[in-house]
């Protein structure tokens, strides 16, 4: 029995600030080390059940999580494949369940001050089939694809929310709530607990959380800057919506998360 954890951290109790989620500024060690101990708490849930269990270190450099403070046995993939599944890269129909660790707002909501989708610098925000999408929207997709549940995620209010509307009985832990520019923390101990238990009570229900994946994706972008637009509706199959937006469709998400490796 195998799990996989895809992790973010701008969804991390008390991360709020930009410099918080960049390798190698002094502020980004509290943050990953806190990133570290809720993943940790996921794993050691799945551990304790009997679960192999993969994490993905999936923000900015994917170098983030402190390696020696998971449990053992726990297997960590670290850097980036380049693949179309980015976030989600080692993932596949061996695995039983899926977790999601410190996931935030998407771009184009509120909810985060770190709220985005992708790339903060050049997104203002994504759709999916007509709907403001998340990483989360895309990721879960990925898991549908390859017939593995969502079963468990953490993050702000948002997100959670999103997450409980669209999968329903998943586990969620909002760690946070936005306000304008702040965040309203639950305490580091408090999380570690609630995420360890909502993770055991997810997997006990994971049959009953596996998804179909659509049948078609209409996906839409809309960049910051006109010139990124441009560029990117050259690539086959993408069309120009306006200035700032581009379009194109796919038959599953690997399509649709291919094109996007490509043109973002």
């Amino acid at each position: 029995m195998k799990v996989f954890i895809s992790a973010d951290i701008e969804g991390v109790t008390g991360v709020n600030d930009w410099n918080e989620t960049e390798l190698n500024h002094p502020d980004h060690v509290a943050a990953a080390r806190q990133m570290t101990k809720e993943v940790a708490a996921a794993a050691q849930a799945a551990l304790d059940l009997g679960y192999d269990v993969v994490v993905k270190d999936a923000h900015d450099s994917a170098r983030n999580i402190i390696f020696d403070e998971l449990p053992e046995g726990t297997k960590l993939h670290r850097g980036w494949a380049s693949s179309p599944s980015s976030m989600m890269a080692g993932l596949d129909e061996s695995y039983d369940a899926v977790i999601f660790i410190g996931y935030h707002a998407p771009g184009g909501r509120d909810g985060n001050p770190l709220a985005h989708t992708f790339s903060k610098s050049s997104i203002f925000s994504c759709s999916i089939n007509g709907k403001i999408a998340s990483e989360f929207s895309f990721n879960r997709q990925i898991a549908n694809h390859y017939k593995v549940p969502c079963v468990f995620l953490s993050g702000d209010a948002t997100i959670c929310k999103e997450a409980e509307s669209t999968i329903t009985g998943i586990e969620t832990l909002a760690v946070k709530e936005g306000e304008g520019g702040a965040t309203l923390n639950i305490h580091p101990e408090e999380a570690l607990k609630a995420i360890y238990e909502g993770v055991k009570k997810g997997l006990e229900k994971k049959e009953e959380l596996l998804q179909e994946e659509p049948s078609h994706y209409h996906i839409g972008i809309l960049f910051r800057e006109h010139a990124k637009a441009y560029r990117a509706s050259f690539y086959p199959g993408v069309t120009s919506v306006g200035p700032y937006e581009i379009a194109f469709e796919g038959e599953d998400i690997m399509d649709v998360m291919t094109t996007r490796m490509f043109i973002l």
